[in-house]
């Protein structure tokens, strides 16, 4: 699979040093992205991330063409999908787990330890 080479890797540092946030390898061998047990995304490799969203966010996100249908839920708003092939794509994964996280840290706060 094609993918940006360094993808996942860049945007686990990013955002595992927002406080709270940890990777963890789901059951499927993808890289969850968490907040305590919530996720907040997770990846496939360099090549895509996926992301359960509000239904409002989903809709702002897919109009600006910024994330797709999530392929497990063709059709389905609230599951998102971000192919990763460029630099830019980097970022917007980036903000698109961030604005998960700010959604998520505002309604449950930061899980305790």
């Amino acid at each position: 699979m094609s993918g940006y080479k360094g993808a996942s890797e860049r945007i686990v540092a990013t955002v595992t040093g927002w406080p709270g946030v940890e990777a963890v390898t789901g059951s499927r061998g993808e890289l969850s992205l968490r907040v305590g047990r919530r996720e907040i995304g997770h990846l496939h490799g360099d090549h895509a991330a996926h992301f359960g969203l509000p239904k409002a966010l989903f809709h702002e996100l897919h109009d600006r063409g910024a994330i797709d249908f999530h392929p497990v839920f063709p059709g389905k708003p609230g599951f998102g999908a971000r192919r990763i092939e460029t630099e830019a794509d980097v970022d917007e994964v980036i903000e698109i787990l961030g604005r998960n996280y700010d959604r998520v840290i505002g309604r449950h706060g930061l899980p305790v330890r």
